[in-house]
């Protein structure tokens, strides 16, 4: 059988020390904002298209240094983590996966203002470190994540005006 993959986009949103979270109807957990690349789109271009369309937030995302000149291209700032997800399976066999760019960032704010269609505010939560160590409902790699989003996000240098 041959395996479908898709390629999806995540990000852990940060403000003020806690991380944004969705309950997610059809998988029964907490997740971040994400969803899959559009066919002319760049990993974190869906990135932010997806924050802005389920949350409205104005987000910034942590910026990895790059260091490769290419003479016919350009090198893409990385993903945070890049993770193989089953989907489906079939017969036993993995049928559909998605390869997920994660990536980390901070919100300006926390006034969440999704598109038309999108989940309604109060399936969101912000949680500390804390909160996402103890509360039923996130999974062992979202709170790995999730902390690991707000340390990054709380320990980088901040522009002094």
């Amino acid at each position: 059988m041959e395996t479908t993959r898709h390629f999806t986009a995540t990000t852990y949103v940060v403000h003020d020390g806690e991380c944004l979270l969705h309950d997610h109807d059809r998988l029964g957990m907490l997740l971040p904002p994400g969803g899959h690349l559009d066919r002319d789109e760049l990993p974190r271009e869906a990135a932010m298209r997806e924050i802005h369309e389920e949350t409205g937030l104005d987000v910034t995302l942590l910026e990895p240094e790059t260091s490769i000149d290419a003479d016919f291209g350009r090198e893409l700032a990385p993903a945070e983590h890049t993770m193989l997800y089953d989907i489906d399976s079939f017969d036993g066999e993995v049928a559909h996966q998605h390869i997920d760019f994660v990536y980390y960032g901070e919100a300006s704010d926390r006034d969440l203002a999704p598109d038309d269609g999108e989940r309604a505010t109060d399936c969101w939560r912000w949680f500390s470190p804390d909160e996402l160590r103890t509360h039923d409902g996130v999974t062992e790699e979202v709170v790995t994540l999730g902390i690991e989003a707000i340390e990054r996000v709380e320990s980088r240098p901040r522009n002094r005006d």
